[in-house]
């Protein structure tokens, strides 16, 4: 079984990472592999995390500026709320993407009983986009496009495959997709030979690159190397499942002083200014406290 579209030139894995857990929030448990310290930053992706949390833990009251954060919730589900009122829940299957831009105050709480697992990416936005006004694109689940064909599916997050385009609009240029291969089933996806990608596999074991390569499981990530697109096999007796992440590079300075990345110190230097005077994005703050910090159910 096989599924395949022009790649001339598979990309090689260059680098390979088990993402080991580490606490994280309050009582939440994540597995880093890009925004650990042998991988500060992979232009432009800041972190991947792939996250565990059951109540009471989360991720409680906590700011963000100058990029985005994309959550996908692999099980369970987590509550959000921010200061300027606008709340939800993100449920198994859903996708919030959120441009923090010049500013958001907000919390990430567990939503149901058990242990909720999700994925976290954060991409870094360009200099003229960084104080861009906060957005949100969220998707249900079942509004996510999905297509199948010889063994292969994908539920397309961000950009396209097999003729399908998600309608998530990225300000940086950001494909983000989610693969299931059945035994046998063979994949070839494009990626902009310029951009900058990698693989997170998330179930089950897999062969990338090159069909006699040794094969990879759970937890790891691999950055690939040029190219014009991924070539994977499943030849376990199981499934396989696996995100691609790809992004245009920007190609810009980075000075990260935790949740606020700017392009200089004095940027940041500012931005901790506006955060603790309630400023330039971050007034709203001055008041607010979400739900689970008064201690209230959602």
């Amino acid at each position: 079984m096989s599924y395949n579209s022009a790649v001339q030139e598979a990309r090689p894995v260059v680098r390979k990472f088990l993402a080991r857990p580490q606490p994280e929030g309050v009582g939440a448990i994540v597995r880093r592999s890009i925004g650990r310290f042998e991988l500060k930053y992979f232009d432009p992706f800041l972190a991947l995390d792939e996250f565990s949390v059951s109540a009471p833990g989360g991720f409680p009251d906590h700011p963000h500026r100058g990029f985005e954060t994309v959550t996908y919730m692999l099980q369970g589900a987590v509550t959000h709320e921010d200061f300027k009122g606008h709340k939800g829940t993100i449920k198994e299957g859903d996708l919030q993407w959120m441009t923090a831009g010049r500013g958001i105050v907000h919390s990430e709480m567990p939503a149901a009983q058990g242990t909720q697992r999700g994925l976290q990416l954060w991409i870094n936005l360009c200099s003229r986009n960084k104080m861009v006004e906060p957005r949100y694109q969220e998707m249900m689940s079942k509004d996510i496009a999905e297509a199948a064909k010889d063994g292969v599916k994908v539920r397309v997050i961000a950009g396209e495959a097999m003729g399908i385009t998600s309608p998530v609009y990225t300000r940086t240029p950001t494909m983000f997709l989610d693969f299931t291969l059945k035994p046998g089933a063979h994949l070839q996806q494009p990626v902009p030979a310029s951009w900058n990608a990698f693989v997170y596999v998330l179930e089950g074991e897999g062969t990338f690159s090159h069909s006699r390569s040794s094969p990879v499981t759970a937890h790891n990530l691999l950055l690939l190397g040029s190219g014009d697109g991924l070539e994977a096999w499943n030849k376990s007796s199981k499934p396989l499942r696996f995100v691609l992440v790809g992004g245009e590079p920007l190609g810009e300075p980075v000075v990260q002083f935790g949740p606020f990345v700017m392009n200089t110190q004095e940027e940041i230097d500012q931005t901790i200014e506006d955060f603790e005077n309630c400023t330039n994005g971050f007034e709203s703050a001055r008041h607010w406290r979400s739900a689970s910090i008064r201690g209230l159910d959602y």
